[in-house]
C-alpha cells in the first residue's frame, strides 16, 4: 500500500528495490530507522514477528500514533477545514503546546497536505483534502503491531539491534540535509559519520539509501555499495522526460 502522506525524501520511487534487497528469511525485527512517511513500511509485507517506525520529528511521530489509534478523530478536526492559505499559516504559527495530540495532529497533516513539496514551510497553492478517513483506516490497520519510536537514531539502534533484526536507514542526503530538517534535527558530517559508526557495530543487517556522494562512498567503503536510478521527481514536475537520479544503496549482508 502507499503512505498516507507525501515527504521529504520519500521513497516511493525507490521502495521496490529496497525491499528486494531484504533479506528473504531469518528476520524477526524490522526497524525503520528514520520513517518519514514510511513509504518502505508500507510497502513492504508483514515477514517480521516485529515491527518498529522510529523519527527523530515528533510532531510526526504524533501523527502517526494518532491516525494509529484515532483516526476518526483526526478526521474529525479537519472535517469542515477548507483548503486555504490563511488557515495554512494559521495552522503554522499554533502554539502546539496549547494543542492535545489529536489536535497537533490533525494539524500537522494538514500542513503535510497542503505545503509546497509537503515541506511544511509554504502553502502549496492547490486546493487539495487534508484528510480521507478510508485512508486513514487503512493506515490504521497496517500500523496494527508496529511500535512507534520517536528517537534519535543513536539511540535506537544499539536498542534494538540483535541478530535477527534488520534495519532500514534513510538519513538526510549529504549535502541536501538542510531541505530535511526544522533546524535542531539537521544532520552534519559529524552525524553521517556518528550514523556509520553505529551500524557498523551491530548484530543484525542494515540497509541504507543515499544520494550517490563521492565522501558516502568513502564513508562506506567497507560495505557493499550498489548504485541504482529512479525518476528525478522535480524534473519530472517540469517536464523533462527521461531524467534520472543516481542513489546508492548500501548493507552489510
Amino acid at each position: 500500500m502507499d503512505s498516507f502522506i507525501a515527504w521529504v525524501g520519500g521513497k516511493k520511487l525507490l521502495r521496490k528495490k529496497i525491499v528486494n534487497r531484504f533479506p528473504e528469511e531469518g528476520i524477526k525485527k524490522y526497524v525503520e530507522v528514520f520513517g518519514g512517511a514510511g513509504w518502505v513500511l508500507f510497502y513492504k509485507e508483514k515477514h517480521a514477528e516485529k515491527e518498529v517506525y522510529n523519527d527523530i520529528n515528533s510532531e510526526l511521530v504524533n501523527l502517526f500514533r494518532n491516525v494509529k489509534y484515532h483516526p476518526e478523530a483526526v478526521a474529525k478536526e479537519l472535517e469542515f477545514t477548507l483548503s486555504g492559505r490563511e488557515i495554512f499559516e494559521r495552522y503554522k504559527a499554533a502554539d502546539v503546546g496549547q494543542m492535545t495530540e489529536i489536535q497537533r495532529a490533525a494539524r500537522y497533516l494538514y500542513l503535510i497536505k497542503l505545503s509546497y513539496g509537503a515541506t511544511v514551510r509554504s502553502f502549496g497553492c492547490r486546493a487539495r483534502s487534508a484528510v480521507d478517513l478510508d485512508v486513514l483506516h487503512q493506515v490504521k490497520e497496517r500500523l496494527s503491531g508496529v511500535l512507534i519510536e520517536n528517537k534519535s537514531f543513536a539511540k535506537l539502534i544499539p536498542a534494538k539491534d540483535g541478530e535477527g533484526t534488520l534495519f532500514y536507514c534513510d538519513p538526510p542526503y549529504h549535502n541536501t540535509e538542510k531541505y530535511y530538517g526544522t533546524g535542531e534535527d539537521v544532520f552534519n558530517e559529524e552525524m553521517h559519520i556518528l550514523l556509520r559508526d553505529t551500524l557498523k557495530g551491530i548484530n543484525g543487517k542494515f540497509i541504507l539509501s543515499y544520494n550517490d556522494d563521492e565522501f558516502i562512498r568513502e564513508l562506506y567503503k567497507d560495505f557493499i555499495i550498489e548504485e541504482v536510478e529512479r525518476s528525478h521527481n522535480l524534473r519530472m514536475a517540469m517536464g523533462e522526460a527521461g531524467s534520472r537520479y543516481k542513489e546508492l544503496i548500501i548493507k552489510n549482508f
